[in-house]
């Protein structure tokens, strides 16, 4: 009895393609989510029917998501171990902006306390 291996090495991930026909599909589908994921965004900050609270989450999660269309679909991100350098790369680019975000804001709050009252700085 033979095992058919088509069907094993057949796995390929969302971003990944084989050939012109698939990248076009690839490309287009993730177009297509991406388009989706903005008009989603758009209808749910200008439309009364979410709670106004909620709205900030929702679009925070559709953020999510049209990042994660972006990284698979257009840089081709995926989990596989040929992909270790981009995602180790990935990490360190969201480090990297995490720790100048982090470190603006930690700068931007102390600045308040070095600062002149602002009656004495009237009186200058």
């Amino acid at each position: 009895m033979e095992q058919d291996d088509s069907a094993l090495t057949d796995d390929h991930v969302p971003g990944e393609h084989r050939d012109g026909q698939q990248s076009i599909r690839s490309y287009l589908l993730g177009f297509g989510l991406a388009v989706v994921l903005t008009l989603a965004s758009f209808w749910a900050a200008q439309t009364g029917l979410v709670y106004a609270p909620a709205v900030p989450i929702l679009l925070a999660a559709l953020a999510v998501g049209q990042m994660g269309v972006h990284l698979v679909f257009f840089l081709h991100i995926s989990s596989g171990p040929e992909d270790t350098n981009n995602i180790l790369a990935l990490a360190f680019g969201v480090f990297v902006v995490g720790l100048i975000v982090f470190g603006s804001m930690l700068i931007m709050a102390q600045l308040n306390a070095n600062m002149m009252p602002p009656d004495q700085l009237m009186q200058m």
